[in-house]
């Protein structure tokens, strides 16, 4: 039996692809590590944490939404660890998250899209 909704993500994901991306450098952080270019969809996630006297603090990420597929080191997919690098328009976007949340999650059921947290940390 065909799987409409699956076929359907992928076209939408192609879409978004060909449609909604910028061309953004990605840096593995392990001290000389890998860069490479791949294309990029800006989002962004608000965190609602409770702080050490029960107040509920905001943290806005940056997120990068890329393809699963495209995160490539010598033909083999790799997923974002904290402290890898996005440089985007001359800006560096280091890959982590608020209160030990991940810094990273699959956006659609089949794991075709990464979200990737980030915060704004730097200027090239």
């Amino acid at each position: 039996m065909v799987d409409i909704l699956k076929n359907a993500l992928s076209w939408l994901e192609s879409q978004r692809k060909k449609h909604l991306t910028s061309l953004v450098l990605y840096k593995k952080g392990n001290g000389g590590g890998a860069s490479f270019t791949v294309p990029a969809t800006i989002g962004k996630t608000i965190f609602s944490i409770e702080d050490d006297y029960g107040r509920i603090v905001h943290y806005e990420s940056r997120d990068y939404l890329i393809s699963s597929a495209d995160l490539l080191i010598n033909g083999i997919i790799i997923t974002p660890q904290k402290g890898d690098e996005v440089i985007d328009d001359g800006f560096i976007y280091e890959v982590m998250a608020p209160a030990n949340e991940p810094e990273w999650r699959y956006s659609d059921t089949y794991r075709n899209t990464l979200r990737i947290h980030t915060k704004l940390t730097g200027k090239e």
